[in-house]
């Protein structure tokens, strides 16, 4: 497996521009994308053993990258 982070513009390619726009229109998208980010990145570095976590926190981090992508996901098809 890869170990790369999943970032938003690789996500969602064919959003690219929109997520430039909300992020400097929208400050809730904003606060979620800087969220998404920081998990995501908190995630990358458990799965390159640089931070060390027990399984069940590394599965919250999981489940709350992905419930923030998909509130995103929601906010870009607006």
């Amino acid at each position: 497996m890869s170990h790369v982070p999943h970032e938003l513009r690789e996500d969602f390619p064919e959003y690219e521009e929109r997520i430039h726009t909300l992020k400097e229109s929208d400050a809730h998208f904003r606060k979620l994308a800087d969220k998404y980010h920081e998990v995501n990145r908190e995630i990358h570095r458990i799965e390159i053993d640089e931070e060390h976590v027990s399984q069940f926190d590394e599965e919250d981090l999981r489940k709350e990258r992905m419930r923030l992508k998909d509130e995103i996901y929601g906010m870009l098809k607006a």
